[in-house]
């Protein structure tokens, strides 16, 4: 039963949301979200990785690797970010950055505020499966990692090269919320104050997103990753002035799914997924074909005219 009331709660953000896109393409300034480029390139392990001391995923000359940070008092790994909260995490983490221009971000005062900033609903309740108790989870998981970016360069046959960057997420933080009365406020602020590094890499290249499509999506994190990741490749063909490209399932699937078991059940998902992307994002082009599909030249989530940065397609450690 539970199964089907989320079910037709997911599919009805999604026809509110692909109505209200269709009727108002361009989100307003409080509808606007972005996600730093590295990360939509490659993006966050979708479930558990398990007890491993470090998880990468490559994407060409780019690799993503991540090491969990350390309980103290259990003295054990705390585990990976993985799932659709750390991607709600990092598109409200590199749109309060930006907005700020501070390494510092408030959180706020109530769980529940917060819960509903980036898209999750606090009248879940604190239990286990609730988005408050899953929320704490994650949140520490993300802001206690370590993110390390590393892109292989070759100048000719005889020179090779290597860059990289280890980034701590929130070496520095304060939480103080009540996670059985979401809605009461602390005494004190949350906070979390980004890494140096972490926080220039975020600012840098920001690829934009609308928040409308982002909360109709926010149950699948493949679908997250899709979405943003088709305006990036859209601006790209864009930038390039490339009519379209082809993309072959095994290569996507190695980029943004390499926990699937194999092709056809990656194929699957995605193909379901991409069907909710579109429904939110109709600027875009694309079209299936044998071994894989074509992406063309089209219409961005958000016109870059209107972002607040402008994209870069230059991959950078």
């Amino acid at each position: 039963m539970i199964t089907c009331i989320n079910l037709g709660k997911s599919l009805s953000l999604l026809l509110d949301a692909a109505t209200e896109i269709q009727m108002d393409p361009e989100p307003t300034e409080q509808d606007k979200a972005f996600l730093t480029r590295q990360l939509v390139q490659v993006t966050l392990p979708h479930s558990s990785p398990g007890n491993v001391p470090i998880w990468k995923r490559r994407n060409g000359n780019l690799t993503l690797s991540i090491r969990p940070g350390w309980n103290h008092e259990k003295d054990q790994p705390i585990g990976y970010p993985f799932g659709s909260i750390p991607r709600l995490l990092l598109f409200w983490i590199t749109t309060e950055a930006l907005r700020t221009q501070s390494r510092k971000l408030e959180l706020g005062e109530s769980l529940a505020g917060f819960m509903r900033d980036i898209g999750l609903d606090p009248s879940t309740g604190g239990g286990k499966r609730g988005d408050g108790r899953r929320l704490q989870n994650q949140m520490e998981r993300l802001f206690r990692a370590t993110i390390s970016l590393e892109m292989m360069d070759t100048k000719d046959k005889n020179v090779i090269g290597k860059r990289w960057i280890d980034m701590q997420v929130a070496p520095e933080g304060e939480l103080w919320w009540n996670f059985k009365n979401p809605g009461q406020a602390t005494l004190f602020g949350s906070w979390i104050e980004l890494g140096e590094k972490f926080y220039e890499a975020i600012i840098a290249s920001p690829v934009p997103l609308d928040k409308r499509a982002l909360r109709a999506l926010k149950r699948s994190p493949l679908a997250l990753d899709l979405y943003a990741w088709a305006t990036y490749k859209t601006y790209s063909l864009n930038h390039h002035k490339k009519v379209e490209q082809f993309i072959p399932w095994h290569a996507f699937m190695a980029q943004l799914g390499a926990e699937y078991n194999d092709h056809k059940n990656f194929k699957k998902k995605a193909k379901a997924a991409f069907k909710k992307v579109r429904s939110v994002y109709p600027g875009l082009e694309m079209e299936e074909v044998d071994g894989g599909f074509i992406i063309r030249q089209g219409k961005t989530a958000i016109r870059q005219k209107q972002s607040r940065r402008k994209l870069s397609t230059k991959i950078s450690g």
